[in-house]
């Protein structure tokens, strides 16, 4: 796999992961070939299925990777959204390499890449129209501009899969990263995946290369199956994150394997007085079976934009190596809003700069127009079964001046330095909370005896409960 050579993870490291990242991609391999074929019929697991199909090639797609597809793909997704209500469509886009810029989905609809399509993102500027900023942000995020429209995205929609038998999604993020960093956009740069004020949503069976900015971000939304993807973008990429679940609700993040240059999932809800003013959380989430590399990033980052509040996250049989932190909590004054009912369990962490990591002074604001005095509460974080080995610093854990966060509850954690010369075990100020069977003893704010171990909730998260269709077209030769 000839993108592990543009990082620089040592080669132990790199065996490692990529067993990791391989046990997933077979795992994903064995259930998309136990159900792809079945005589002249491909089928699939989705969320619902459709009663209309049609081929790209049905709207003109040439697959040569030069040929635009821009309007070949509007074309298709206007004309099935026709029958949206009869039943839905199925959009399948064959094998071969098909040149895009931005378009939009529908409700009641599937987008399934065969194995061996690749969407190709187009590098024209001028095909990602303009959007304004996201009610909760007030801004962009690159910049006070608006923000180019992402290269798969749609607003308002109910019952949406984008799925496929491993087929790629191509950000040919290279040119936005080399603009971002030399400061010339006054816009922000596209996303890969993006859907606004969406019920009912799959992306699945995926890899995803090379985004100008974030991967996948469900905004706004509820009733969310992201799972079985691989997601790969060079460690150095700007604000690559895997997954953005913002302002969301009932969302289950399983099987995903993440390498990018920020954090692999980052759960967010919107920026200091916007964020505020919209007041929508992203809440009743389980993030299970992440595996992750981000040496710039974290595994897991609450925040920082999380003025709407973020609550009810679970995030359970984790793995990473090489990555800039395990959990990190990002926040400041003037965000307002509250992370609270975090639960982890089962991690396992190699190469890891900080275990766990909380700050409320990460800074960043949209504008001046934030209230300083809009304290974020930060309350009730569970950490238990916790194994990381190759550690800098067990904990960096900071809180607000004068205003404390609170709540948290560490068990059956064990913290090596291993090959790590400078390490700081704990730094703690503006925390509190307990502990039990952590090695190395906590902070003096860490330490009071807790329980033997810590809550973690035993009810299904809703979003687990919902039983998969098998879904089916037919082949073409």
């Amino acid at each position: 796999m000839a993108f592990y050579q543009q990082y620089t993870l040592s080669p132990n490291l790199v065996a490692i992961f990529l067993l990791f990242g391989l046990l997933i991609l077979a795992l994903s391999f064995v259930e998309c070939r136990r159900n792809l074929l079945s005589g002249s019929y491909a089928t699939y697991a989705a969320i619902n299925c459709r009663k209309h199909t049609a081929y790209l090639t049905d709207f003109g797609g040439f697959g040569d990777g030069k040929t635009s597809s821009t309007a070949v793909f509007r074309a298709a997704v206007q004309n099935l959204s026709q029958v949206a209500e009869d039943g839905g469509a199925q959009l399948i886009v064959p094998p071969g390499r098909w040149l895009t810029g931005s378009f939009n989905l529908t409700s009641h609809f599937t987008l399934f890449l065969q194995s061996g399509a690749v969407i190709v993102a187009s590098q024209d500027a001028g095909e990602y129209p303009l959007l304004v900023p996201l009610p909760s942000y007030g801004e962009g995020r690159d910049g006070p501009g608006g923000r180019f429209s992402s290269l798969i995205g749609g607003s308002h929609l109910n019952d949406v899969v984008v799925t496929g038998d491993n087929g790629t999604i191509d950000g040919q993020g290279s040119i936005w990263w080399k603009k971002f960093n030399r400061k010339k956009l006054k816009n922000t740069r596209p996303y890969l995946i993006e859907l606004i004020y969406a019920n009912q949503v799959q992306i699945s069976n995926l890899t995803l290369i090379d985004s100008p900015s974030w991967f996948v971000h469900p905004v706004y939304s509820r009733d969310i199956i992201i799972q079985d993807l691989i997601i790969r973008a060079p460690i150095d990429s700007p604000n690559t994150y895997g997954i953005n679940p913002d302002s969301c609700s009932n969302v289950k993040i399983q099987d995903v394997n993440v390498v990018s240059g920020d954090d692999c999932v980052a759960v967010k809800s919107g920026w200091d007085e916007y964020g505020i003013r919209f007041g929508m959380p992203t809440e009743q989430m389980v993030i299970r079976r992440l595996t992750c590399s981000s040496p710039n990033g974290a595994v897991i980052a609450l925040g920082s934009e999380m003025s709407g509040g973020i609550k009810n996250i679970r995030a359970e049989d984790i793995t990473a190596i090489n990555s800039l932190s395990g959990i990190r909590i990002k926040t400041s004054p003037g965000r307002g809003g509250y992370i609270t009912d975090i639960f982890v369990n089962e991690m396992n962490l190699q190469a890891i700069d900080s275990v766990f990591w909380t700050t409320g002074s990460h800074g960043e604001h949209p504008d001046l127009g934030y209230d300083s005095r809009a304290l974020p509460v930060v309350d009730r974080i569970t950490y238990r079964n916790v194994v990381a080995e190759d550690v800098k610093m067990a904990g960096n854990m900071g809180g607000i001046d004068g205003y404390p966060f609170t709540g948290f509850c560490l068990s059956n954690v064990t913290i090596g330095f291993g090959t790590q010369k400078e390490n700081q075990v704990w730094n703690c100020t503006g925390v509190s909370g307990v502990s039990s069977n952590v090695l190395p003893e906590p902070c003096g704010e860490l330490s009071e005896k807790g329980p033997s171990n810590c809550e973690y909730p035993q009810d299904p998260v809703p979003i687990d409960v919902l039983e998969m269709n098998t879904c089916s077209f037919a082949t073409t030769s």
